[in-house]
């Protein structure tokens, strides 16, 4: 009795354990990143969202599925391009469920369906383009990549959100033929560059050069404009002077008589001999001297004496001594004169030398910025 007691009580515990089993299995929790198909003898029932569920125990299946953002890496791959440049390529895809349902009845593994896509439409992509534009235009292939994995993959509730070239690597001969491009083009802009500025500099010299010339004639005629100025000036104090020591002769000389200028003519020639000169040229007729010295001595015919001559005769006959010879400029306005010519003169070199010292650091400049 006690046995069978006992064997009745096992097998009551092991019912109440394997009923609370039983009913455990019904219960799903899904995490708030997921959602979960849940399906019934092999039919689909309905989705699971996040937190507690509860379904048949027993018969029912539950696939939970990711709907966080997924990387996946496009494994590398050679592609020959519109050229025929053999080059690697490879890409990472950032992909998203939208629709559980979709992502597991229309799609054995979506996953590996959108990679294996994304290879195929890479090698379409890129097999109709260039190395060239390959290089230098990857936004406008992962834009274009992305817009068609979108399209082909919406019917398996997955979204592209973004495709990412992530290495293009020509083949060796390619590297090697595009390294000898590049070495040539960037010395065929050098070349142009460095033409370029010596044609630059050529241009500032030659424009240095006429400045310079303009500068120098510019003060070459400035140069003979004061010289002629001064030469004026020199030529009509000249003449002043000279004008001035004959207004004082023939002042000096109006009283004197026909035999005073004998004796001064004697003593002209008295001069003339003691000199070392063996040729002598006489402003006057020798006879006629020698006529008045015979006439100052006694010794020739007699001719009335003639009374000497006045001022007022002389400006009489000639007019004013003044209005003749103009007026006579005193030391002080011969002075302001010069001492003006000089401040221009200063003036004229201080402006051709800043007008120099500006060309020459505009041309410093210049060749510098080049």
């Amino acid at each position: 009795m006690d046995v069978m007691s006992a064997v009745i009580l096992s097998l009551l515990l092991l019912a109440i354990f394997t009923a609370i089993g039983i009913l455990a299995s019904g219960i799903k929790i899904v995490r708030p990143y997921e959602q979960a198909i849940y399906m019934r003898l092999g039919r689909f029932v309905r989705v699971l969202n996040q937190g507690f569920n509860y379904v048949t125990p027993l018969i029912n299946e539950v696939v939970k599925i990711d709907l966080r953002t997924q990387v996946l890496d496009v494994p590398r791959q050679e592609v020959i391009t519109k050229d025929n440049s053999p080059t690697n390529v490879d890409a990472i895809i950032y992909i998203k469920v939208i629709d559980p349902t979709k992502a597991f009845f229309q799609v054995t593994n979506y996953r590996m369906a959108t990679i294996y896509l994304a290879q195929t439409t890479l090698r379409s992509i890129i097999g109709d383009m260039e190395l060239d534009e390959i290089l230098s235009n990857r936004e406008k292939i992962n834009l274009h990549l992305r817009d068609v994995l979108d399209e082909a993959t919406d019917k398996w509730g997955v979204k592209v959100e973004a495709v990412e070239i992530r290495e293009v690597d020509p083949a060796g001969k390619v590297k090697e033929a595009m390294e000898e491009q590049t070495s040539a083009e960037r010395l065929r802009r050098a070349a142009i560059l460095k033409a370029d500025g010596q044609k630059k500099a050529a241009i500032l010299n030659a424009e240095g050069e006429k400045r310079a010339r303009i500068l120098q004639a510019e003060g070459l005629r400035q140069a003979k404009i004061l010289e002629a100025e001064g030469e004026r000036l020199a030529t009509i104090l000249r003449s002043q002077g000279e004008a001035q020591k004959l207004r004082i002769l023939s002042l000096g000389a109006t009283p004197l008589d026909s035999k005073a200028l004998t004796v001064l003519s004697l003593d002209t020639l008295k001069e003339l001999g003691s000199g070392p000169a063996t040729k002598f040229v006489l402003p006057f007729e020798l006879t006629r001297l020698v006529e008045g010295a015979s006439e100052y001595l006694g010794m020739a015919r007699q001719t009335p004496s003639r009374d000497a001559s006045k001022i007022e005769d002389i400006e009489k006959a000639v007019g004013k001594v003044d209005d003749i010879l103009g007026p006579i400029p005193t030391p002080e306005e011969l002075r302001t004169e010069l001492k003006s010519l000089e401040e221009a003169m200063e003036r004229e070199k201080k402006e051709v030398e800043s007008i120099a010292e500006a060309t020459k650091k505009e041309k410093d400049r210049s060749i510098g910025i080049d």
